[in-house]
């Protein structure tokens, strides 16, 4: 008696293509090149440092001392104006481009305080322009005293930082693992489908030569 070939055995008989890796390799793989790429960059990258300067504004003896606060949020939006950077520059040592890009400044609605920041990849000129932008801002203060009844005090210089302010490469790694490990997961979401899944989904539905051969044994 022969055998006779059947359906389920000739697709269960062609040999799999073999899964040399499991789907979730895909999150393994980008959770380990997005923790290169970010340890890379923190490595690479040069630190950039921080120094703050802190202005106070108080008031004059012909002054409300609650129009203090409200001064000081004024002129914390206009030290970063082209006017009191211009003055700073030469103080500074840099162009006005660079402070446009490096100089911040932030008030406290709680505390008539300004903050002044610069940031460089070289500590001292990090506090230089700090201080130079925050004795610019107090000149311009000091010329509408008159008029505003307010004044600018230095609260406290900006000194030469000692650490850097960027991320450390342990950061940056984690950081890229972290985004690396999610392309990964999108990509496992949105892969075709294999085709070897398909065939093993088919292959539980019995084939036309099975169903013959059950029919002629009854």
């Amino acid at each position: 008696m022969t055998d006779k070939p059947s359906g389920r055995r000739g697709l269960r008989g062609r040999p799999a293509r073999s899964r040399f890796f499991p789907p979730w390799s895909l999150l393994a793989a980008g959770a380990v090149v997005g923790c290169l790429l970010g340890g890379a960059y923190g490595v690479l990258k040069a630190p950039v440092y921080t120094a703050t300067s802190y202005v106070v504004a108080v008031p004059t003896e012909k002054s409300d001392p609650a129009l203090a606060s409200g001064f000081a949020q004024a002129y914390g939006r206009a030290a970063t104006q082209l006017a009191v950077l211009a003055d700073a520059q030469a103080g500074a040592g840099v162009s006005v481009r660079t402070l446009r890009r490096s100089v911040r400044a932030e008030t406290s609605p709680d505390a008539p305080v300004i903050a002044v920041s610069a940031t460089s990849a070289r500590p001292a000129l990090a506090a230089g322009m700090a201080n130079a932008t925050a004795g610019a801002l107090i000149r311009h203060a000091d010329d509408t005293k008159a008029a505003t009844h307010v004044a600018l005090v230095a609260f406290t210089r900006a000194v030469r930082p000692t650490e850097p302010a960027s991320a450390p490469p342990a950061v940056t790694g984690a950081v890229g693992a972290s985004a690396g490990g999610l392309l990964g997961g999108l990509a496992l979401l949105v892969r075709p489908r294999r085709r070897d899944e398909e065939t093993e989904s088919m292959a539980c539905v019995p084939a036309p030569a099975v169903a013959a051969e059950m029919h002629g044994k009854l």
